[in-house]
């Protein structure tokens, strides 16, 4: 496929928050139920257990946008400013936000601290969902995506499996980015899987949870076992549990991959026009900070 930079950067984007909302109708069904009700689940309809409207967009996409222009906003790098978007966004109320999340950015509020300890209670998938601006600004510098990310991930994840599997996603995207493919993408993951055995998704175990190590299973077995965008991300969401966040990863990757022109049609047209318009927009912002160089450390 001959795409370009932008393609594969605002593929990912829009396949975030497509993903997001599609996953968001099914989150916490299980896969009998989801075929019970919707057979297969693959338009974007809104509803779901927090009533959403077609096309809005939860926590995932949410907090990717908070972080994308905090980094905008600071023309680079600026962990204090990523942590008062985060504090905004609490404030703001929300439609959805997780436990880990909530607790991070609330110690922020308190105490201004930008990391906690390494916490057991810190694995979940709420750190790697919104590492995607981090993605695209630090293209090319090693050094400054590992500072980045985590950093980012211990303002409210500070585990080292969160860690890890953020890390992973990240430099996956980064391949994809480059127009490397997906043989480097499947050697990150078996490196990741080198270090942290539980990641292990063949056979597939079948869980799709928060856990961090679930949702990356489930998202690598259906980015690397399918063909297409509308594939890779339906049959992710009709797992379930999770469903917004598996939904929103595996958008990233299959945007990143097949490029913007791949994502269905209906589902661009049922996002809320006015996240499309920011998301287009922060994605050239984030592309001219990767070649300004200003993110380097």
């Amino acid at each position: 496929m001959n795409l370009t930079l932008k393609d594969r950067a605002l593929g990912a984007y829009l396949g975030l928050a497509c993903g997001d909302a599609l996953g968001a109708t099914v989150e916490f069904m299980t896969p009998e139920r989801i075929r019970a009700e919707y057979g297969v689940h693959r338009d974007i309809i809104g509803g779901g257990w927090l009533t959403l409207r077609p096309g809005q967009i939860t926590d995932d996409t949410e907090m990717s946008i908070a972080l994308a222009q905090a980094m905008i906003d600071s023309g680079g790098w600026d962990l204090t400013r990523v942590a008062d978007a985060f504090a905004d966004w609490l404030r703001s109320s929300p439609v959805d936000i997780g436990n880990t999340c909530r607790r991070g950015i609330r110690r922020y509020i308190k105490t201004g601290a930008l990391a906690g300890p390494v916490n057991e209670a810190e694995a979940g998938n709420g750190a790697c969902m919104r590492n995607l601006p981090v993605a695209i600004a630090t293209l090319g510098d090693a050094r400054a995506f590992e500072r980045q990310t985590l950093e980012q991930c211990h303002l409210t994840h500070h585990h080292p499996l969160s860690d890890a599997g953020t890390l992973c996603l990240g430099r996956m995207l980064q391949a994809l980015f480059a127009g490397d493919g997906i043989a480097p993408c499947r050697q990150q993951a078996e490196d990741l899987i080198d270090a942290h055995p539980e990641f292990q998704f063949d056979p597939y175990p079948g869980r799709a949870g928060g856990y961090i190590v679930d949702t990356l299973q489930t998202v690598f077995h259906y980015f690397f076992h399918t063909d297409s965008f509308e594939a890779c991300v339906t049959e992710t969401v009709n797992r379930g549990e999770d469903a917004d966040t598996t939904g929103a990863l595996a958008g990233m990757l299959a945007g990143a991959h097949y490029g913007v022109d791949a994502i269905p049609p209906r589902w661009l047209a049922q996002l809320e026009p006015a996240i499309s318009r920011t998301l287009k927009r922060q994605t050239d912002a984030l592309l001219k900070l990767n070649q300004s160089g200003r993110t380097v450390d």
